[in-house]
């Protein structure tokens, strides 16, 4: 979820040097600072298993994962934003001067909250898009078995994948590893709220 802070608007780097200091984290958005607030419990959970899972995956080959503390920056369109798991092959390239924000990575998963889902799927996957390494899109609901990837292939189309119910199986492509839903979703439980709404 964002809250939209004061509407002066604000450089690249003097929104890099408030993030230094501040308290919470904040999504730059081409002048504008938007405050990010706190997940739910699945949703940090849900994070968790998969960069878990990745990290022990991917040990050992050209592929690294990071959690949500890295920062992206999306030059295009003058976006800093902190996907919840992003994946990068080979070198490491960041911002010239920094170690906190990088600019290349092939996978990057969203957890879907209520609040947000729409802009994930819309907007800024057209922001991610934008990013040349850029291959992997995964979507994980937080309240049902149910992800959604879309993947970059040789002709630079996009293509789309939905995975839905505990046995199904998430093969990430960019990476070359699979995790089932089980362990996507290990601990989970869903709010009764929500499965009510699926019924």
């Amino acid at each position: 979820m964002l809250v939209k802070t004061q509407q002066k608007f604000y450089t690249p780097d003097e929104y890099r040097q408030l993030e230094e200091t501040a308290k919470f984290k904040n999504e730059y958005r081409d002048g504008e600072i938007v405050q990010m607030t706190g997940g739910t419990i699945n949703h940090s959970q849900i994070i968790g298993n998969i960069y878990a899972f990745l990290k022990s995956a991917l040990r050992g080959k050209n592929a690294r994962p990071f959690m949500s503390d890295l920062r992206l920056w999306i030059p295009r369109y003058r976006r800093g934003t902190y996907p919840d798991v992003m994946v990068v092959e080979g070198e490491l390239v960041c911002t010239e001067g920094r170690n906190d924000e990088i600019l290349n990575p092939i996978m990057i998963v969203e957890v879907l909250s209520k609040s947000t889902k729409g802009f994930d799927r819309e907007d800024k996957f057209r922001f991610y898009r934008s990013i040349p390494e850029f291959r992997e899109y995964v979507l994980v609901s937080q309240s049902e078995f149910l992800v959604e990837q879309y993947i970059k292939n040789e002709s630079n189309q996009w293509l789309f994948q939905e995975y839905e119910g505990e046995s199904a199986t998430v093969s990430f492509t960019s990476v070359g590893v699979q995790m089932s839903m089980s362990e996507i979703y290990e601990l989970i439980v869903f709010e009764k709220e929500d499965r009510e709404v699926q019924e």
